[in-house]
């Protein structure tokens, strides 16, 4: 039988989950950047994607990309540029939103069980980054590089040069990422669960 404490910390959980999918969402508005070299516009979501894994840990970030994706993919325009639709999901970009979920599930698991037991704030903050950075860039990488070059007939190295346009600004996202999230760990240590 649930007890009281398992009622609110499911509720606590789905309140987290829910804020930080409409955050992601609501980073959708800024209008998109397209790089020209590839179909995959520059968009402030994956910044959201990468709070959520970093502030909310592994499950409940994970389940907030989830969140967004298949409520884009079920039509609601909740992408960069109001877009949305299963046609999403087969067209360049749809590697890029299948990584978000694996990136914030990865970058959770990093904080969780690396970043946040150590001590000394340099290391706390190099380990955030390289974190970050590892599932907010590379696995998000790892599954839209590909996926842009097979659905658009682009080479693999044609897709991987193009991303390189993403770079900075993920690098950029990654620190403000680092910096937010060990500052508010820092002052609500009960935010991992």
């Amino acid at each position: 039988m649930p007890t009281k404490t398992d009622s609110t910390s499911q509720t606590r959980n789905t309140v987290y989950v829910a804020v930080f999918a409409a955050m992601i969402a609501a980073m959708g508005l800024l209008p998109p950047i397209t790089l020209g070299i590839i179909p995959v516009p520059i968009t402030l979501q994956t910044l959201g994607v990468m709070l959520a894994g970093a502030l909310l840990g592994p499950w409940r970030g994970a389940l907030a990309s989830l969140v967004v994706v298949v409520l884009s993919l079920a039509g609601l325009p909740l992408l960069s540029g109001g877009r949305g639709g299963l046609g999403v999901l087969f067209g360049p970009t749809g590697g890029y939103l299948v990584g978000w979920i694996f990136g914030s599930l990865v970058i959770g698991a990093l904080f969780k069980y690396w970043v946040l037991r150590n001590e000394n704030k340099g290391v706390r903050f190099v380990s955030g980054l390289i974190s970050v950075l590892l599932g907010g860039v590379l696995v998000i990488y790892l599954f839209g590089v590909p996926w842009t070059a097979a659905t658009t007939g682009l080479g693999l190295g044609t897709s991987m040069l193009g991303s390189l346009g993403f770079l900075p600004g993920d690098v950029f996202k990654a620190v403000v990422t680092t910096l937010v999230a060990l500052t508010v760990h820092r002052s609500y240590r009960g935010l991992m669960g």
